[in-house]
């Protein structure tokens, strides 16, 4: 049966929009190579950890959404949109490869008129430079005639119950401005409000600014922690105070380093031919050492702590709470805790951690113990540490229960515990 949209790629971009798409009442098929993902989702299971619920891909199934593998689908939908990973290369550049093999696939069968978006995260000028010749190339059509060519980053918030997709606004720039309308009529099916972007670029840049914004301010409050620890300052008392500022003032807090999907962008890494010469982004790549080394400050406190009670970082037993990357998910990308536990055990400590959300975790592909009963646990362990705040931890009890609690998220009680 003929679908209006084709989302291809079926990971934390692609399931989200399409759950938004079917709840929208859009005909969509989700296209992904992945025979895996195939599987999971036509068995009403997610592919993804941290994505989607079973039920809600069984909510999906129920709505009309259809899993395929076939490639000659896309060539029976109105609208495409590329939701492809472009995780971070050895050199720091973006990988595109998912998102060429997608542009390849939809040009074999990319009719007129159809809609084609990009919703990955892309460096600037991608969408013009690097998908635009495959479609045309593949299709022998070309953009901005014979079919529509958008770039809409995506603002996904995993977790988040107040800004969802409906009334999260999504910025929208397109090879024409008949581009840009017609994927705002698309998109204005999905949410409230479309912004228009002048093009493209200004669209990708959008999606650095955003990231770049949160890392460097993330980095900020990780160097205000090292520096109040220093000076016995409270820094969690002074965020709470700062934040009663009505204006010029957005409250970050620290942690032990930065996870998630979104990775920070600097020019000096982007492709050659987008490159500005001489005009680096000195303080996101300040913010990215920045928080790179906050795993390694985390490490040096664990050891602190020990040594201040008796105890040697070789040989104890130390407890990890919480190895995902965000509270009450279970997606690990980028995840601090696989850093912080394999210099643990490096330097001859023996590792152990409790998640509610994640059953079976590995470091160097090694399982690594899993607490049954937390309590216990933390009791026996001569350091537990929490790297993650998850609402079902009750953390006075928690306090009270552990030989010594370090909390690298602010969370316990002011004296409960050694906060980061």
């Amino acid at each position: 049966m003929p679908a209006d949209l084709a989302v291809i790629g079926l990971g934390h971009l692609g399931l989200p929009l399409a759950q938004a798409a079917v709840s929208a009442g859009i005909q969509t098929i989700g296209y992904d190579t992945d025979p895996r993902a195939f599987a999971e989702l036509s068995a009403g299971r997610t592919p993804v950890e941290g994505s989607l619920t079973a039920s809600d891909i069984r909510r999906m199934l129920s709505g009309g959404f259809r899993p395929t593998t076939n490639q000659a689908e896309l060539g029976r939908v109105r609208t495409a949109v590329i939701c492809a990973p472009t995780p971070l290369g050895p050199d720091r550049t973006l990988d595109l490869t998912a998102v060429g093999d997608a542009a390849r696939a939809l040009a074999a069968r990319l009719r007129p008129h159809t809609t084609v978006l990009l919703e990955s995260a892309v460096h600037p000028g991608t969408t013009e430079n690097f998908l635009l010749p495959l479609l045309e190339e593949g299709s022998g059509l070309r953009g901005g005639r014979d079919f529509h060519l958008a770039h809409s980053p995506s603002r996904l918030d995993p977790g988040n119950r107040t800004h969802v997709y409906t009334n999260t606004p999504k910025v929208i720039g397109g090879l024409t401005p008949a581009c840009t309308e017609s994927a705002a009529t698309f998109y204005s099916r999905l949410t409230d409000k479309v912004v228009r972007a002048r093009g493209p670029r200004e669209a990708e840049m959008t999606k650095v600014l955003e990231t770049n914004f949160r890392h460097v301010n993330i980095a900020l409050v990780n160097e205000m922690a090292v520096l109040c620890h220093d000076l016995g300052v409270d820094l969690w008392d002074v965020i709470r105070c700062a934040e009663t500022k009505p204006f010029g003032f957005q409250p970050f807090r620290p942690g032990p380093g930065v996870g998630g999907h979104g990775a920070p962008v600097d020019p000096g890494y982007l492709p050659y031919n987008s490159r500005t010469p001489g005009h680096p982004l000195r303080m996101v790549s300040l913010a990215q050492e920045i928080n790179d080394r906050m795993p390694q400050y985390v490490i040096q406190r664990c050891a602190t702590l020990l040594n201040e009670h008796g105890k040697s970082l070789r040989s104890a037993r130390i407890l990890l709470l919480g190895v995902t990357y965000k509270p009450d998910l279970a997606d690990q990308e980028a995840s601090p805790a696989r850093e912080i536990a394999t210099r643990l055990m490096d330097m001859g400590a023996q590792i152990g951690y409790h998640d509610p959300h994640v059953l079976d975790w590995r470091v160097r592909e090694l399982p690594v113990p899993r607490a049954d009963s937390l309590y216990e646990a933390a009791s026996s362990a001569d350091l537990t540490v929490l790297l993650q705040h998850h609402r079902t931890y009750d953390l006075q009890g928690l306090a009270v229960k552990a030989q010594l609690l370090l909390d690298t998220r602010g969370a316990t009680p002011a004296g409960a515990a050694h906060r980061l």
